[in-house]
């Protein structure tokens, strides 16, 4: 299953209601992308899969820093 390396997001079940109230699973999934991303800090490319809100994010203040933000450990994409 989809699920963004960075935030976290996955796909969430819910229930599709028909109109005569009949009950069936559906699923709802993140938008997630593939991407390499240019570093410069290491001084290479990493290759990461994200939300496209979390690629917002890093395309506006840079990997390093939102892992740094976040918590997260960016040697976990090498």
């Amino acid at each position: 299953m989809a699920r963004c390396q960075v935030t976290g997001k996955r796909a969430l079940r819910g229930n599709k209601v028909s109109h005569a109230n009949n009950h069936s699973i559906k699923w709802q999934y993140p938008n997630i992308q593939r991407k390499k991303i240019w570093v410069p800090e290491l001084g290479r490319w990493v290759r990461v899969k994200l939300s496209a809100r979390a690629l917002r994010s890093v395309t506006k203040m840079g990997l390093m820093t939102y892992c740094r933000k976040k918590g997260i450990d960016i040697n976990q994409f090498l």
